[in-house]
């Protein structure tokens, strides 16, 4: 199967995860942040084996909010299932898993990254794409610095904060230099892009790159200044089971959810 969309299907998808992440994107997620779902039913007499058990999700810092969310609805539909998240940068991740560290499902925010862990045999089967996003500025409240697009974030008297080259929303702000000749100079890169977010957010940058996502679910905590550069870079999020799941029932069904 190809894992690329028809325009239509890639459109809902688009829609899906911005309605998805609204809340997601604008948590303040740490590298390596993990956790575990509130049990929401218990096992009944009914239950199969394959639906039982905790099914470990390695997913990227953006997903934070929303696969809490559906690993909620998955507990609900899965009696006696657990659902355990580690969210971090998708290149933290690749590194973590393919290390070793014990996971049964990988969501990226790039096909990069994915590509990475395939690349060191740790994915099972063929990736699903399931949405995608694209980057926009934020700013504190009210844009004070005045900025109107792109080019404006090489002003030398503002701070500016992008996500580390090797982060899908560093690679996104790569691109988007090397189309534009426009190369920036940031005070810092960050391992997420909730990180970049919480520093725009904190006052500690005047404007930082993040997904149209992060900042819709900030609200008024920031101002997002579209530019239409960002059109031409779309980060699409892939998600797959991995060779070492020790829970690949569970694995396969999550993915369904995600992917339904």
């Amino acid at each position: 199967m190809s894992r690329r969309f028809g325009r239509a299907r890639a459109a809902a998808l688009a829609a899906g995860l911005a309605a998805a992440l609204l809340t997601a994107c604008g948590s303040s997620a740490g590298t390596g942040a993990s956790a575990a779902v509130p049990a929401t039913g218990t096992a009944t007499a009914g239950s199969s084996p394959s639906s039982t058990g905790t099914v470990t999700v390695f997913a990227a810092a953006s997903l934070k909010k929303s696969f809490t969310a559906l690993g909620e609805t998955f507990q609900a539909q899965h009696p006696g299932a657990t659902v355990r998240f580690t969210f971090a940068g998708s290149s933290d991740l690749v590194t973590q898993i393919t290390a070793g560290a014990p996971a049964d499902v990988f969501a990226s925010a790039d096909e990069n990254n994915m590509g990475k862990a395939q690349t060191a045999g740790v994915i099972s089967g063929q990736p699903v794409d399931f949405a995608s996003n694209t980057l926009t500025i934020v700013t504190q409240p009210g844009n004070p610095k005045g900025i109107t697009g792109f080019a404006d974030l090489t002003a030398s008297d503002l701070q500016v904060v992008v996500c580390a080259p090797q982060v899908p929303c560093g690679s996104a702000t790569t691109k988007v230099e090397q189309s534009t000749g426009v190369t920036l100079a940031p005070v810092s890169e960050e391992s997420s892009v909730t990180d970049v977010l919480n520093k725009v957010q904190t006052g500690q940058a005047d404007a930082g790159l993040v997904y149209v996502t992060d900042a819709k679910g900030a609200g008024d905590k920031v101002t997002a200044v579209s530019f239409p550069e960002a059109a031409t870079v779309v980060n699409v999020y892939p998600i797959a089971a991995l060779t070492q799941a020790t829970q690949p029932e569970l694995a396969t069904q999550f993915i369904a959810l995600v992917t339904g």
